[in-house]
């Protein structure tokens, strides 16, 4: 065997069991009558519990978008819980099923805490989270669940929306945010108006919330996810990938969790 063979053979094998230290698994949990069903990931290798993240799905459901990103926080050492908002895993293949679902359960705060919450508890008996250390991040739909989970009041150490919608019909009154907030915007989205970011910026300020609003100038809607371009093609929907402002909001993101997980 050459000596360049024998690197490659080794380097393929320490690939194939750094990899195999990520574990998923797929986990079933209750809300009410609903079962819901995520994927949890995590490191194998790393022994200690760890801080946890939800991951909050796009409007098309618990599919494989939401997932890779849980993959890819296990990556970075944390354990990740790909949640399901619809129930028994449902997804959207047409956008007209992605608004009735996403308006069923967005359209009704209670619902949505009550599943929201439901995820969070499952996260933190997970043998290998720290339940006092535990995030939520979101993309579209779940980009303003997680927004409405800290306008609620839900107590976690921050939350991270990414092109996700900003307008609500219960502002956040003054001592109601009680974890910090980080936002990712495109600037050229045209779902998300100049006067919605305006008022969310105000609703902030009064609520004395800790934030950090990013606007992407050129960027517009789902610019995180690399099916976008696709997706928006087949539709006639105003979606693009943006490989910068997806770069920078989750390396931004890597800092707001070490920041908030000292």
């Amino acid at each position: 065997m050459t000596s360049r063979l024998a690197f490659t053979l080794l380097a393929l094998l320490l690939a194939t069991e750094s990899y195999a230290e990520i574990i998923t698994r797929e986990v079933s949990y209750q809300q009410g009558d609903t079962v819901m069903k995520g994927l949890i990931a995590y490191d194998d290798a790393i022994e200690t519990r760890r801080p946890g993240v939800l991951v909050v799905h796009e409007w098309w459901g618990h599919n494989d978008y939401a997932r890779k990103r849980a993959r890819m926080l296990a990556e970075l050492g944390y354990t990740a819980l790909a949640v399901d908002m619809y129930g028994d895993g449902k997804t959207a293949d047409h956008p007209d099923d992605a608004g009735k679902f996403s308006s069923a359960v967005g359209g009704n705060p209670s619902l949505a805490k009550a599943r929201f919450e439901a995820a969070l508890d499952t996260l933190k008996q997970q043998p290998s989270v720290a339940p006092d250390k535990i995030a939520a991040i979101g993309y579209c739909f779940g980009g303003g669940i997680v927004l409405g989970m800290a306008r609620m009041g839900t107590e976690i150490d921050g939350v991270v929306s990414y092109h996700g919608s900003l307008a609500t019909q219960s502002p956040a009154k003054k001592g109601d945010v009680k974890t910090r907030i980080l936002v990712f915007n495109g600037a050229d989205d045209p779902f998300v108006k100049a006067e919605q970011i305006d008022a969310f910026k105000q609703e902030m300020d009064a609520a004395g919330a800790d934030y950090r609003f990013v606007n992407y100038p050129g960027a517009v809607h789902s610019f995180t996810n690399p099916g976008a371009d696709s997706v928006g093609k087949k539709f006639g929907l105003p979606l693009a990938y943006d490989e910068e402002a997806d770069r920078d909001s989750w390396e931004q993101t890597q800092t707001f969790f070490k920041e908030i997980f000292k």
